[in-house]
């Protein structure tokens, strides 16, 4: 472990082997560090924060800070990173509140400068958040999404995996599976085929999928209607099954169709 002496580091910190540590590193005593992490000058990791393996925490970011919610009594409660995940200049990821008791980011993510993770958030493996990107409470955000810079999302909100975002846009609908969102305001616009392509997804996958999300937005249907024609007219897959799962779990509804 590489540390330097003039980063302050609580003796009660549980840091990891091969861990490189900069000037002016702020660390609290209820913090865990996996190895082989990079901790650059002036990050401020406080209690409560758990960060996985080979992770970087870029200058200036904040980590586990206690929540912007006034219902936080000062509960224990955890900020998670997962391995492999880069933390840019500026993130600032707060710790959870009872209501889940945890923020998690997963691994392998990349979150970018000045984005902001707000209380009780859940991040699964593989997202991007771009620049500036500001996540409310208790958003959960699957599998290989990707949020461009400058985007705002409402909390409670659900993001599906393998779903692109404009930048700029103002997310407060659910987004489901596979899809391409932007405009102003926000709308389907498409599946991200670019993004399924380079997943290695058929192009027998992607037609079925391009298939049901013109049945779900072009085809004149309500949602429930919509529902029954995808369950009838096609065979049960994982793409048909993971879209009409998220569909019908949505509590705030999904984002509208282009033609809407």
């Amino acid at each position: 472990m590489q540390l330097q002496q003039l980063a302050s580091i609580h003796p009660d910190a549980k840091i990891g082997s091969n861990v490189t540590i900069d000037p002016f590193v702020v660390i609290s005593k209820d913090v865990v560090i996996g190895d082989n992490c990079h901790i650059y000058s002036h990050v401020t990791i406080l209690d409560g924060a758990r960060i996985g393996n080979n992770c970087q925490i870029f200058p200036g970011a904040v980590i586990a800070a206690i929540p912007q919610d006034l219902k936080f009594a000062g509960e224990e409660t955890t900020a998670e990173i997962g391995d492999f995940t880069t933390v840019r200049e500026c993130v600032t990821i707060n710790r959870g509140t009872k209501a889940k008791g945890k923020t998690v980011v997963g691994k392998y993510c990349l979150l970018m400068a000045y984005a902001h993770v707000a209380h009780d958030c859940e991040l699964k493996d593989h997202i991007i958040i771009g620049n500036a990107t500001q996540i409310a409470g208790e958003v959960e955000i699957d599998d290989y999404a990707i949020i461009s810079g400058g985007a705002l999302v409402h909390q409670f909100t659900r993001i599906a995996s393998h779903v692109m975002i404009q930048g700029g846009s103002k997310v407060g609908k659910d987004i489901p599976p596979f899809t391409l969102i932007g405009r102003e305001p926000i709308c389907y616009a498409g599946i991200n085929i670019v993004g399924l392509r380079r997943r290695g997804f058929t192009n027998e996958q992607i037609f079925l999928i391009q298939d049901i999300y013109r049945t779900l937005y072009t085809r004149g249907l309500n949602t429930s209607d919509a529902i029954r024609c995808i369950e009838t007219e096609y065979p049960e897959s994982d793409e048909r099954n993971l879209i009409l799962t998220f569909i019908k779990s949505s509590n705030r509804g999904i984002v509208r169709g282009s033609m809407d």
